[in-house]
């Protein structure tokens, strides 16, 4: 029961900051599908009554039923198994930048901007699809959306991450599965409404609403490749590069000449604070990360240069050692969806 109120709430809104994408992904193709079976009705001049029926809610069905059986299964493998089954950040960022080159081509696509982005469709085997075609009775894709639904498993939000770390707790695949169900399962309203909502908007606005949507892929593809190059730590990052030309000396709440081999960071719901700490260069640092009521993904604390990945409880403090810098050195953290970010800069 914890589990499902935990993804009908801070879950579900958190999931789907970085899964939205790929369920738009599913979404936009099915809406062009229902408009090219319009389109030469319209040109017969079929009135619209005659015209098929949107099958807008049945694609986010499908999404969601895959990405909940997904989840399930994970769940079972990591109550049996344990942490073998883990992600690490870089792993997690590989699959960041691949999905987000995957939604800009998918987005050109539909925008029409070059031939050579119809390789951006995902579709099964041309066995399958003759199948497909000849059993159905309907214009709708079934593939895609389950593929993508399925494929949210490779890209956690930082709140999904936390429910895995109690699935793994378990020791007990059938737990491991009830919780990772029941906690996908409350994610699921959240992403039908907004989807729904959308379909809905876009059966009103008729062709415009297809560069809309591909407009918002392309967005979210953008910012799905830059979170893949934050968690990273690569420092031109749009979103480490922003921070930079935000945090001037003249900003930051500790002047640079005042270093410290003792470092105090709080992990919050809506990120990091400080976001920018100094620390003494060539000696042991010691990082105590604090968290109070913190349910966002900046519970997942990463450090890419170090190797550094910690589950932060919801409410405690854990110390992570940071081993000596050169002078000059500035090691960047983040949450393991890229989204808050912060640095350690290292002076004399």
């Amino acid at each position: 029961m914890v589990a499902f109120f935990t993804g009908l709430t801070t879950g579900g809104l958190s999931c789907l900051a970085v899964q939205g994408g790929l369920l738009a992904s599913s979404l936009g193709r099915q809406i062009e599908q229902d408009m090219a079976v319009k389109a030469p009705r319209a040109r017969k001049g079929l009135k619209s009554k005659t015209q098929p029926k949107s099958h807008a809610a049945l694609p986010i069905v499908l999404f969601l039923s895959a990405k909940v059986a997904a989840y399930t299964l994970l769940g079972f493998l990591l109550g049996a198994l344990g942490s073998v089954l883990s992600l690490n950040s870089t792993v997690r960022a590989i699959l960041l930048v691949a999905i987000g080159i995957f939604m800009v081509g998918n987005a050109l696509r539909m925008l029409n901007v070059h031939p050579i982005f119809r390789y951006f469709v995902i579709e099964p085997p041309s066995s399958i699809t003759r199948y497909i075609r000849r059993k159905s009775k309907n214009d709708t894709d079934f593939f895609t959306p389950i593929f993508l639904g399925a494929l949210t498993i490779f890209i956690p939000c930082g709140v999904t991450q936390a429910m895995m770390a109690v699935a793994l707790a378990t020791g007990s695949a059938v737990q491991g599965a009830g919780i990772m169900f029941a906690f996908t399962l409350g994610t699921s309203p959240v992403f039908f409404i907004v989807a729904y909502m959308t379909a809905q908007l876009g059966k009103k606005l008729e062709a415009s609403f297809m560069r809309f949507v591909a407009v918002v892929i392309l967005i979210l593809g953008l910012i799905s490749i830059d979170s893949g190059l934050t968690l990273m730590g690569n420092p031109y990052s749009i979103n480490n590069l922003i921070q930079s030309r935000l945090q001037g000396p003249a900003t930051d709440p500790v002047s640079p000449l005042s270093t410290s081999t003792n470092l105090i960071l709080t992990a919050a719901n809506n990120g990091y604070s400080p976001r920018k700490l100094y620390a003494q260069a060539g000696v042991p640092i010691s990082l105590t990360v604090i968290t109070n009521q913190t349910f966002s993904c900046a519970r997942a604390f990463v450090i890419p240069a170090l190797g550094v990945e910690a589950l932060l409880p919801q409410t405690g403090t854990v110390p992570i050692s940071i081993p000596p810098q050169d002078a000059g050195t500035v090691l960047r953290f983040t949450c393991s969806m890229g989204m808050y970010t912060g640095e350690i800069v290292f002076n004399q």
